[in-house]
């Protein structure tokens, strides 16, 4: 045991603290305190000081009782053995209890489970009542769909969700499943009907064609019923069809294009109507409108082509195409009538209108390609019933109305264009002689279809004969009655004719008249024959009066459509100027063939030898005048060769008048004088055998020519009038007589009062003249005397002329 060290201090207290806490914190604290303030080695020691004393008391203590703890260790040895006895008995009697408490509890838990059993089934019975009930409903609204009995499996649907309701189908999977369904279900009866629909769908865009092809035909009938009703009532002809007035009358005769018999069309709804109720019960019907819009105008996109082609006479493309849009569109208006709410009328009309605004550009580009007028008339006529048709169903075609206003033009454009190429080929082919005529039946033929009125009643007229036109005249007139009606066979129940066909026919009958007849015909004045250009004058006279004859049957015409006014056609009055241009040119013709006549003349003045016979040019002049009136001109009205011999023989007046009075002419011999007077003589005995004209306007020329002659009875005479007075005072006796206002009115009243005092001093100086060359001995005397009586006469003339001028103005 190691000594004991002296503690130099007391540190009993600091170590009795140190070991007396009970935790390591505390033990820690105290020893941090005991060695605050103390020397450490000191503290240790006192540590080590109180553990060797505290050994050796506890070895004291275990020497001292060594016996008594062995004997209690003996003790509880003997104790532990008997608890251990003891323990074995208590598991023995606790493994017997627990046998007997489990076979307990078997018995319990076996009756337990039995009641349990019991209860199960009683609720799964009632359970599986309840689950067979919803199963029924669900089946039966299966067999409905597949029945497409779908309006009843969606009523049977809304019993089985009601019955769920009931039944609180979150209890049982089954029924949580069958509830979940219940939209698929939904959405399945929906795919269902829609599925029914576009079935529908499609069966009505197979048929929509026949459809439109039926109701056009209806039309059709229609039109005709109405022809029969205003041929035997004028008052019902003034209704066009699709009029209120037209529509009671054919009241009688009932017709339903969606369900007709005779046709084998009908139209069954029922499936739209299904769809759109069960969409209404599913609150699905704006979506339904929606998509029922879209298929409708998906299918009037299928309906329209990309190309429409006008290669067949029957224009089956067109018609094919129209009677589609026929058929879509009475759908559309019956689904419209038929259903509330579905297709508003908005939605109709926008689709028309894009049918319509498609199905006029496709024809606008097809027609341009075509130039046969009957396939035009053929386009108008199908187009026109259309129209008709669609305007019976309530649908506005305005746009189309102007679109067949313009195939009417071209039409119109295409029988011009025709027409003119044939007159053309008429006037150029024409012979330009009187058109023979061989035959009765012939003769008739030209009656019926020119504007002609012959001169002789039909049973008069001996065949051969000769109408006054030539062969042109007629062919045109053939050509003009063919216009006309090919004009009027266009469709007149939708075209305003008072204002378009009858405009486009004026017009057009002016162009061809005026263009294609007259222009020509008035080229071909140029021409040096007389005899074409009095033909060219008969038909200009001819197209004159068939002109007014076209005006009063466009003028009746356009009072049957309840029209009023005159019709005037440009081209009469472009006649009656070429007529009278006609006139001119055979007035030239026949006047300059008499200049020159006149112009050969060769008057010797101051000739000295007897003269018995007239002029050559004289006899040549009136046998010109003759011949050409008995043959060239033989085929002008009367009035027309009435003037003409009327500006010939004054013409021809004139001009031999003119001879003497040249001032070339200085004087005139009385051989010279013998001869003009044989001329002058020789003219007026043709004149006089003429037959005098009747006309009232070559009266009326006359009179206004020479108004002091306004009075005289016979015409023709007038144009020589001047110059018999005048060649008569050249040789007269007594000249004085001229100067004397009161003889001079009644001999001498055509003589023009500057011309006689010169004329008669020509013939004057002549007589003088011939005296000197008979003697020239005796030339100077009587040069003398005659300056002398030269210059008192024309002094007396003088007088004679202021006297005449005094009277005139009086």
């Amino acid at each position: 045991m190691p000594a004991r060290l002296e503690p130099t201090f007391d540190n009993g207290p600091a170590v009795r603290q140190i070991i007396a806490p009970g935790t390591d914190a505390e033990f820690l604290d105290h020893l941090i305190e005991g060695m605050h303030g103390a020397n450490p080695t000191e503290l240790v020691h006192s540590l080590e000081r109180m553990a060797v004393d505290r050994d050796a008391e506890i070895e004291d203590m275990c020497t001292s009782n060594h016996q008594e703890f062995i004997n209690s260790v003996n003790e509880l040895d003997r104790g532990r053995d008997d608890c251990t006895s003891l323990g074995s008995e208590i598991l023995n009697l606790v493994q017997s209890y627990q046998t007997n408490t489990d076979n307990l509890a078997a018995q319990k838990k076996n009756l337990v489970d039995s009641r349990s059993v019991r209860q199960n089934v009683d609720e799964s019975a009632d359970s599986l009542r309840q689950c067979l009930e919803v199963l029924r409903l669900s089946n039966q609204v299966h067999e409905l769909v597949g029945k497409q009995n779908h309006y009843a499996a969606l009523r049977a649907l809304d019993d089985l969700r009601s019955l769920l309701r009931l039944r609180e189908s979150s209890r049982y999977k089954v029924l949580e499943l069958i509830e979940k369904s219940i939209p698929a279900t939904q959405k399945m009866i929906a795919e269902a009907v829609m599925t029914d629909l576009n079935t529908w769908l499609y069966h009505i865009r197979d048929v929509s064609q026949y459809i439109g092809e039926v109701a056009m035909f209806n039309t059709e009938q229609r039109r005709t019923r109405q022809k029969e009703r205003g041929a035997t009532d004028d008052y019902l002809a003034t209704f066009k069809l699709n009029s209120p007035i037209e529509l009671v009358a054919d009241e009688t005769d009932e017709f339903d294009v969606l369900n007709n018999e005779e046709a084998e069309v009908n139209v069954d709804f029922t499936p739209l109507f299904e769809c759109l109720h069960i969409h209404e019960a599913l609150d699905q019907l704006e979506s339904f409108r929606t998509e029922y819009a879209i298929t409708r105008r998906r299918q009037k996109e299928l309906i329209v082509p990309t190309v429409l082609r006008l290669t067949d006479v029957e224009a089956s493309e067109l018609k094919e195409l129209l009677e589609s849009i026929v058929g879509f569109s009475i759908i559309e208006k019956a689904t419209m009538r038929k259903t509330e709410g579905l297709r508003s009328a908005v939605d109709v009309d926008e689709l028309w209108d894009s049918m319509c605004q498609s199905a006029i550009t496709l024809m606008s580009s097809a027609i341009q390609t075509v130039d046969n007028a009957e396939m035009l008339l053929k386009v108008t006529g199908v187009v026109s019933l259309f129209i008709q048709t669609m305007e019976s169903w309530g649908y506005h075609a305005s746009s189309l109305n102007h679109f067949l206003m313009t195939l009417f033009e071209k039409y119109a454009f295409l029988l011009k264009k025709r027409c003119s190429e044939d007159f053309q080929e008429i006037v150029a082919t024409d012979d330009y002689m009187p058109m023979p005529i061989s035959t009765i039946e012939e003769y008739d033929k030209i009656i019926d279809v020119g504007w002609y009125t012959p001169d002789k009643p039909r049973e008069e007229i001996v065949f051969p004969c000769v109408l006054p036109f030539s062969q042109m005249y007629p062919m045109c007139c053939i050509d003009i009655r063919n216009f006309l009606n090919q004009v009027y066979s266009a469709p007149d129940d939708t075209i305003n004719r008072s204002s378009l066909i009858d405009e486009t026919i004026r017009n057009s009958l002016d162009e061809l008249l005026s263009d294609r007849i007259c222009q020509p015909l008035i080229e071909r004045l140029r021409s040096q024959y007389p005899g074409q250009i009095v033909q060219i004058l008969t038909n200009f006279e001819h197209f004159e009066r068939a002109c007014i004859e076209l005006q009063g049957d466009l003028a009746q015409a356009r009072a049957a459509r309840s029209r009023t006014g005159p019709v005037v056609l440009k081209a009469t009055k472009d006649f009656h100027a070429a007529r009278q241009k006609a006139r001119d040119r055979i007035f030239e013709l026949v006047n300059s063939k008499i200049n020159d006549l006149i112009e050969t003349a060769e008057y010797n003045w101051n000739a000295m030898g007897p003269v018995t016979e007239p002029s050559n040019y004289m006899t040549e002049l009136t046998r010109y005048l003759s011949n050409i009136m008995n043959s060239v001109l033989l085929g002008l009205p009367t009035d027309v060769k009435d003037l003409i011999y009327f500006d010939a023989l004054s013409n021809a007046a004139t001009g031999i008048l003119s001879l003497p009075l040249d001032p070339s002419v200085p004087a005139i011999s009385p051989s010279a004088m013998q001869l003009l007077v044989l001329d002058v003589q020789h003219l007026t005995s043709f004149v006089a055998a003429l037959p005098q004209p009747t006309s009232t306007q070559l009266q009326r020329r006359s009179t206004s020519s020479n108004a002091a002659l306004k009075d005289a009875p016979v015409l023709l005479n007038r144009t020589v009038e001047e110059l018999s007075q005048t060649i008569s005072l050249m040789a007269s006796e007594d000249p004085n007589e001229f100067f004397d206002i009161s003889l001079r009115s009644k001999k001498y009243a055509a003589v023009d009062a500057r011309n006689g005092p010169v004329l008669l001093d020509k013939v004057e100086k002549g007589s003088h003249g011939g005296a000197v060359q008979g003697d020239g001995a005796s030339m100077m005397s009587t040069n003398v005397g005659g300056k002398e009586k030269t210059s008192e006469r024309f002094r007396r003339m003088m007088g004679g002329l202021r006297n005449v001028g005094e009277a005139n103005r009086d």
